[in-house]
């Protein structure tokens, strides 16, 4: 069988939309390959699609078709086409699947690849293939350098819009903590529960089908990784009855222009920000219930 690899480089804030996009045609999966190996400022996203030159050519056009509608959103270069023989495809696929750092300590690896963690460092095992989530992002940073500084033994964390698992599993190897994680998606959810299995994750970490509004505990973290009009409207839904009083919140997924709305509508609803952090435009916000002293 032929194999045709499409691939497009594009800014890393938007690496994991278009690898998204891209993954409705590629029945393996995609690959995230950061500019030189790490966490850079442009990200290549690779897809492999099967079948002879006629039904590759029709596969391209639609990748070609939903490339340009998303550039509709962010300006995306044209894509780069190029056949592979049947031997060749998976070893390219793995070779552009590298180990991720993320903080300090945190690293991400995929299955095949073998690594040995010095002394700290915790390795999280995740194929690609399910495109959000994948540590790529910069909120997704900004997160796990908070949760690196915050999170301490026997914490109750809530992580509201848990996606593909990536946060509470940067908390649970952290320290001791009970993790419940949150998420209105069921496929999400699957992934999820999967990526806790792989990684040998299964004690103190509990997944629920839902949102705020189905949260009635109160938490000693919480995470909230997310877009700004979402964030918004948990600040008013009771975002700051989920926080004991001497609780965090790490709020992201916030563009440098949306810091100031965010932190009036977490203001205004029993939340202080206490430090805000910044990577390139996005922008986490940390904050403690307002009055806790």
């Amino acid at each position: 069988m032929n194999w045709l690899e499409i691939s497009v480089t594009v800014e890393a804030e938007v690496a994991e939309a278009v690898a998204e996009v891209l993954s409705r045609y590629a029945p393996y999966g995609v690959a995230i390959e950061p500019g030189d190996g790490t966490l850079a400022e442009k990200a290549t996203i690779y897809v492999y699609l099967p079948g002879d030159e006629a039904e590759g050519a029709a596969k391209r056009r639609q990748v070609e078709e939903a490339l340009w509608h998303l550039g509709q959103l962010w300006p995306l270069p044209a894509p780069t086409c190029k056949p592979l023989e049947d031997e060749d495809w998976m070893t390219v696929w793995q070779d552009r699947s590298p180990i991720l750092r993320l903080g300090e300590r945190v690293l991400i690896k995929p299955s095949w690849h073998r690594y040995t963690p010095a002394t700290g460092e915790i390795v999280l095992e995740m194929d690609p293939g399910v495109a959000f989530g994948t540590g790529l992002h910069p909120t997704t940073q900004l997160c796990v350098a908070a949760l690196e500084k915050l999170v301490r033994p026997g914490m109750r964390i809530l992580d509201l819009g848990t996606g593909t698992g990536i946060l509470a599993l940067v908390a649970a190897q952290l320290a001791p903590v009970e993790i419940l994680a949150v998420d209105h998606d069921a496929d999400a959810i699957a992934v999820a529960r999967r990526n806790f299995r792989v990684n040998h994750v299964t004690q103190g970490i509990h997944l629920l089908r839902g949102s705020l509004t189905d949260v009635n505990s109160t938490h000693d973290l919480i995470l909230a990784n997310l877009l700004t009009p979402i964030i918004v409207r948990m600040a008013r839904a009771g975002l700051a009855e989920r926080l004991r009083r001497d609780g965090f919140l790490i709020a992201s997924g916030i563009l440098i222009e949306q810091v100031a709305e965010v932190t009036a509508a977490l203001e205004r609803n029993g939340l202080q920000v206490t430090e805000t952090r910044q990577k390139g435009d996005w922008v986490a916000l940390i904050a403690e219930r307002a009055g806790k002293r």
